[in-house]
């Protein structure tokens, strides 16, 4: 399956059109600030899921300890 962008189904003259669509709404001045504002709001995303991902596995390695010790004693 061949999608652009990781949206199920847009294919190349559906994004060329969202993009002549946002260039229309928006001006070409402001889509600088609109992609720096996307950029940022995927860093923090990426951030957010980055530091939960490591709770949970320093969660899961705090239980495994609990059983090993639990079961030797």
């Amino acid at each position: 399956m061949n999608t652009l962008l990781f949206i199920g189904g847009l294919g190349g003259t559906e994004a060329l059109l969202v993009f002549f669509a946002v260039l229309l709404l928006f001006g070409g001045k402001k889509i600088p600030e609109l992609m720096r504002g996307v950029g940022k709001g995927i860093r923090e995303f990426n951030s957010a899921r980055s530091t939960i991902e490591s709770e949970l596995k320093e969660g899961m390695k705090e239980v495994k300890g609990e059983k090993t010790t639990d079961s030797n004693a």
